[in-house]
């Protein structure tokens, strides 16, 4: 059977590498920085589900230490040039996107064939994990093709992915460190918090009161900590499960994916979400930061409305 840890080895693997190259690069003045980070972050995946809460969280201090003490540098490998990437660029247009498509289309018809068919009684993949791992399987399927087909130097993938990592650094990784938090934060009885505050205030049989402070409070709790999915189990706990569906009989599914749409409405107008927003700002060079936040309010303001009379109209009988 294959699982969900043969995921983990493969990404633990290509951190390795990069921590690895950076070792080799003595361009970089913060090379063994850059090698510690992704060299522990690649020990999380290989060891992370064998070793205990303590050493889990002291490696993520670690992180946090090399992080914090500005110990990460961009990297600049050499892998192919520039006039060989505005040739091929030139050569094969649009087609360039075919590789990256390849990832999406294999999780989810690759989910389909295996759910619909005689394949998803065999137990190949580990139940409820099949996506995840044709996830994987598409990256694999992806990074043959655009081998086969564009023939680069047999290392331009790991070297530009490093690149790439590099430049981005610490924030590559505020996703998980963010969702988290949010499970901490459901742990400590936030979400109960909130609710009880919620119910004083809120009145009793106004349900557009209560899924437009569902609705807000998945928007602020994602400003404040950059991803809805730390977001989610606060507000789930605090409004959408014990008001909106057992109060008032709402669907849970709708709710809650409607609910999480209303939190990345939120992540694109916080610089908290850094490598959604202040990241590419930085490898853009614009001449502010915040440019990206800013072009994307005209789009998180209508939809968060949109939202909430999605909920209200919809997943209620």
């Amino acid at each position: 059977m294959i699982t969900l840890e043969w995921l983990y080895v493969l990404t633990g693997l290509v951190f390795s590498a990069w921590a690895l190259g950076n070792l080799r690069d003595r361009t970089n003045p913060k090379r063994w920085g850059n090698a510690a980070f992704w060299g522990l972050l690649a020990g999380s995946f290989f060891f992370g589900s064998h070793i205990s809460d303590l050493a889990n969280g002291i490696l993520v201090l670690v992180l946090v230490a090399l992080a914090g003490t500005g110990q990460l540098g961009r990297s600049h490998p050499a892998t192919t040039t520039d006039t060989e990437r505005t040739a091929l660029a030139a050569r094969l247009g649009n087609r360039l996107f075919v590789p990256a498509l390849v990832i999406p289309l294999t999780a989810v018809a690759g989910t389909l064939v295996y759910t619909y068919t005689p394949l998803g009684e065999s137990g190949l993949f580990e139940a409820r994990r099949e996506t995840l791992i044709l996830l994987g399987v598409g990256v694999l399927l992806a990074l043959m093709l655009a081998m086969l087909w564009m023939r680069p130097p047999l290392l331009a993938p790991l070297e530009e992915g490093r690149r790439l990592m590099d430049s981005i650094g610490w924030a590559a990784i505020l996703p998980q460190m963010l969702a988290a938090l949010g499970a901490v934060f459901a742990l400590a009885g936030v979400g109960s918090i909130v609710g009880d505050l919620a119910g004083t205030l809120l009145p009793r049989g106004s349900l557009f009161l209560a899924v437009l402070v569902y609705c807000t409070g998945m928007l602020l709790f994602t400003v404040i900590m950059g991803n809805a999915f730390a977001a989610f189990p606060v507000m789930a706990a605090a409004i959408g499960i014990p008001v909106l569906v057992e109060d008032y009989g709402g669907n849970v599914a709708l709710i809650g994916a409607v609910g999480m749409l209303a939190g990345f409405c939120g992540t694109l107008l916080t610089p908290m979400a850094a490598n959604f927003n202040i990241v590419p700002a930085v490898l853009l060079d614009l001449r502010s930061q915040y440019g990206v936040i800013r072009a994307q309010v005209g789009t998180a303001l209508p939809l968060f409305a949109c939202n909430v009379l999605l909920i209200y109209f919809l997943a209620f009988p």
